[in-house]
């Protein structure tokens, strides 16, 4: 009997828990060990920061779930990874052990590298629920007495979607509510140039995207480092192509979104083997760890590398259908080595993204994530912000249902040459 500890219930975790509970035998125990008793769909944040959805709507009791498809939950806070015996402590005092272990804890918010960032500070933050309902509140407030608006990601920020997904929410919000000409809006970004979205562009999404802020009357700076937030004031620095100072900005906000950089979580700091120098989790080809062979990482706390440096540091999104990848191919993998076979699976990184700007639009689909690429693509169009509300309420159907991938999504994915692992054949 194997003891399969995950960590972490997000988009990454709650797929892992239901898809290792299918494929595992009927002995074989399933963990899951979460810091909160709900699961909450991220994407939906925006919306919430806006009052266009609730808590509630966006929330799953992770009890009820996870009972049904019989994994384990303990709800607690990991404070010590230790590889060498197998073991997690927990902020209650109590530890677990592992015969495998699957890191899909999400990254830490790193506000604390920039003075005034984040909802201590003066800026909010789409992140998490709790953030999103602050944001929601400070909105309320600021839509009663407007004024400019500062809204992007720092540097060293790898999730680049939802910042512009926010700035098109709030045009959204502030046209329906007839004071839109009453908000200057600012987009501030490291990536070299809009669209850039972490990926080196997708399609045609530099042409793509700076039309559609332009069409909003939302100005952007580039290559921008955030230096410090003040009470209503953000200072910038906008480097040129090497990186080097061009310009400085103040930039004057009643209310301002900026997405912080991530790094791993405290749990895992300074492990030698397992973690980089910013914390995430080294993994193989296979999702597993170099170093601890029964260690495996999915989703945001993973390490991956930029493909290109950029003048002013960015990562690399680890976008949905991505994560779900790993996830598939994490537990093929697993599945493996309980049958004391190599494992073979690789993730294809494949990434289908939706992102809403209110009334419309923008997909993506970049096969594989990372270039160079086979698939490569970027539309527009109303069916977009359609398709989103879609998925949010297929997604949250999902995980009340204890299921990871039905048939039918599965089938529909094929059909269109999407697929979460790579063809041993051809790789």
């Amino acid at each position: 009997m194997a003891a399969i500890v995950i960590i972490g219930a997000g988009l990454g975790g709650m797929p892992m828990a239901f898809e290792m509970k299918d494929i595992v035998g009927s002995k074989d125990q399933v963990i899951m060990i979460s810091d909160k008793d709900y699961f909450h769909f991220v994407p939906s944040n925006p919306w919430i920061a806006v009052n266009w959805r609730k808590r509630e709507e966006i929330t799953v009791p992770l009890a009820g779930p996870l009972k049904k498809r019989k994994v384990e939950l303990i709800v607690a806070s990991v404070i010590r990874i230790v590889p060498e015996q197998n073991l997690i402590e927990l902020n209650t005092g109590a530890t677990v052990s592992y015969d495998h272990l699957i890191i899909s804890t999400g990254p830490r918010l790193a506000f604390d590298e920039i003075p005034g960032l984040g909802p201590e500070g003066y800026t909010q933050s789409v992140c998490h629920v709790d953030h999103a309902e602050a944001a929601r509140d400070e909105w309320l407030k600021f839509v009663e007495q407007p004024g400019p608006i500062v809204v992007g990601a720092v540097q060293g920020a790898s999730c680049f979607g939802p910042a512009y997904e926010f700035a098109f929410i709030m045009d959204k919000d502030l046209r329906d509510r007839k004071m839109r000409d009453q908000v200057p809006m600012t987009f501030v970004t490291p990536e070299p140039y809009i669209g850039h979205l972490g990926l080196d562009g997708v399609g045609d999404s530099k042409t793509m995207m700076e039309s559609e802020l332009r069409s909003r009357h939302i100005d952007w700076i580039c290559n921008a480092k955030v230096e410090k937030v003040e009470d209503g004031i953000m200072y910038v620095i906008e480097c040129d192509d090497t990186g080097q100072e061009k310009k400085r900005h103040e930039l004057p906000f009643g209310y301002s979104m900026m997405l912080p950089a991530f790094t791993g979580i405290d749990a895992l700091k300074g492990i030698e083997g397992l973690v980089n120098p910013r914390g995430f989790v080294i993994i193989d080809e296979h999702q597993c760890n170099p170093t601890y062979r029964n260690i495996w990482g999915i989703g945001v706390a993973v390490a991956i590398a930029p493909k290109k440096p950029t003048p002013v540091p960015t990562g690399v999104p680890k976008t949905g259908f991505m994560i779900e990848s790993m996830v598939t191919a994490t537990a093929h993998n697993i599945r493996a080595r309980l049958d004391d076979k190599p494992e073979k699976a690789k993730a294809t990184w494949n990434a289908i993204c939706l992102a809403d700007m209110g009334d419309t639009g923008v997909a993506f689909v970049a096969m594989p994530q990372i270039p160079p690429r086979n698939v490569n693509w970027m539309k527009s169009g109303k069916w977009v912000h359609v398709a989103k509300v879609a998925f949010e309420k297929y997604f949250l159907r999902k995980v009340r249902t204890g299921v990871s991938e039905p048939l039918y999504e599965r089938m529909i994915l094929k059909s269109l040459g999407i697929v979460k692992l790579k063809d041993p054949q051809n790789h």
